[in-house]
């Protein structure tokens, strides 16, 4: 469907007449036919959307208000009707930053405005005829007892199921039969597509409104396993839970975020892809829980400098820069600075791609790694183990600061070194905008490989860039150990004068 202007109707409607007055010569009635064709061909290109009446009328009902009183409503404020607050420095306020949007006063952004303690409420949507419902984990999260009120305004107790705070989803069962349930979408919606969304907030009936999927696959730093769909539907207050629909009524996300300044949609929603969903809901309804695949190792991204020091395609795969002793991936034998490029044959995107892969295929599944390593393809097999409760697998490195001061530089690197006890080089100072400090480097991090070679004193450095540069690469890569992380860098090299 599109919109045409209105010089480009004027010329539509030209070209409508001029080839129905062509189609004269064939006689009246094909003038008559070759006419109305043409003139439905326009009609169906400059129509707006068709209506959404039908496909509400027949999902409107799945849709249900969900009301929390939570467990200790001294100590726990409401989340708002349409989700989670925005905390000063937290991964929503980060997000936004990228489209170039401050917090007013200092303050985190929300999902609208602040409301009484002790009560918390959603809404969410029948999945099956015998009383399971979806809503967000952060609809239901501490609460003591929970109902939910039907679109024909029927109040029924429901009970927490089980949730899974890492992907926000919790699934309820109310007592009862005959419920009017949705079914979810095959596939995914496409950028541009229609969406609906629909919610029940406050028990007063479900609310509709329409939009078009603005983007796929956003990580929104609210969890590990981020995979949100972005939506323009106006997405407000009572919402988070809901489900948004495609144009067949099949459910394609779990609405869950909203960015607003002032309470009211600016046209930036978050809905839970569906595939995503399926997964999560299939596990809680038979263990109560989600049991996730585990690696055992922290990874980081392939950038360019990365690549050109390691011999990979840039941007792509997943960079391992620390195993864990005892874990799948060591016993496996994955090591420091392989380059994960595929799982089971399938290209490898991104290191949040692999932790998503991963964990999708649960404890105790084997799968084939390939992995490029000095150079060369190799293949693994892992048997995965289970999620420990405090995970260090799929630990990605955050972009770098790119505004690290410093003073002294050793030679061109912008670097000032010296041996550190209990092995490696420490930087002592990095100088202000050199290549070092724009890739994040800063005094007290410690150097423990260069060129795939241990060091132990800033000689080695030197002599590590001196075999890079031997070699013609690019860049020096650098694996460097900061507090209790460890990630790869890759220093640019400048020609030796």
């Amino acid at each position: 469907m599109s919109v045409v202007p209105f010089n480009d109707r004027r010329r539509a409607m030209r070209r409508v007449w001029l080839s129905a007055a062509a189609a004269a010569s064939i006689g009246g009635a094909g003038l008559v036919e070759a006419a109305s064709g043409y003139a439905a061909a326009y009609a169906a290109e400059t129509s707006g959307p068709a209506s959404f009446a039908d496909i509400v009328e027949r999902v409107k009902g799945s849709v249900v208000s969900v009301k929390v009183k939570l467990a200790d409503s001294a100590e726990e404020d409401s989340d708002d009707e349409s989700g989670p607050q925005f905390p000063r420095g937290g991964p929503f306020e980060r997000f936004f930053k990228r489209f170039g949007i401050p917090s007013p006063n200092g303050e985190g952004r929300h999902m609208g405005p602040p409301h009484g303690r002790g009560m918390a409420q959603g809404s969410g949507f029948f999945i099956s005829s015998d009383g399971y419902i979806v809503t967000n984990n952060h609809v239901v999260e501490h609460a003591s007892s929970v109902t939910v009120t039907t679109d024909a305004g029927k109040t029924l107790t429901a009970k927490v199921i089980g949730a899974d705070p890492k992907t926000d989803l919790a699934l309820l069962k109310a007592e009862g039969t005959d419920f009017p349930a949705v079914r979810f979408a095959a596939k995914g919606p496409r950028v541009g597509d229609w969406v609906i969304a629909v919610g029940n907030p406050f028990g007063l009936g479900g609310t509709v409104t329409a939009g078009i999927v603005s983007a796929r696959g956003r990580d929104i730093g609210s969890g590990p396993y981020d995979d949100f769909i972005q939506i323009d539907a106006p997405v407000n207050h009572g919402n988070s839970g809901g489900p948004t629909f495609n144009n067949e009524g099949e459910v394609v996300g779990v609405n869950t975020a909203i960015f607003s300044p002032s309470g009211g949609s600016v046209g930036i929603g978050f809905a839970i892809s569906s595939d995503v969903v399926q997964t999560v809901i299939e596990q809680l309804k038979s263990h109560g829980s989600v049991a996730r695949g585990w690696l055992g190792v922290e990874i980081q991204p392939v950038t360019p400098d990365l690549a050109d020091s390691l011999g990979v395609k840039p941007d792509a795969g997943a960079l391992v820069a620390k195993e864990t002793d005892g874990s799948p991936a060591a016993e496996a034998g994955v090591k420091v600075g392989d380059v994960i490029e595929a799982v089971n044959g399938d290209a490898v995107a991104s290191p949040r791609d692999l932790a998503r892969r991963i964990a999708a295929f649960g404890p105790q599944k084997s799968v084939t790694l390939t992995v490029t390593r000095d150079g060369k393809e190799q293949k693994l097999d892992v048997k995965l183990g289970a999620m420990p409760n405090e995970p260090v697998t799929a630990a990605i490195d955050p972009a770098p600061d790119e505004s690290q001061p410093g003073q002294s530089a050793l030679g061109k690197l912008g670097l000032e070194l010296e041996p550190a006890k209990g092995g490696g080089v420490q930087i002592v100072a990095v100088e202000a905008d050199s290549a070092a400090a724009q890739r994040g480097l800063q005094e007290g991090d410690v150097i423990v490989n260069a060129g795939g070679k241990q060091v132990s004193k800033p000689a080695d450095i030197v002599a590590a860039m001196d075999e890079a540069r031997g070699a013609g690469r690019k860049s020096l890569l650098l694996r460097v150990r900061t507090d209790q992380s460890v990630r790869f860098v890759a220093l640019p090299l400048k020609k030796a004068s």
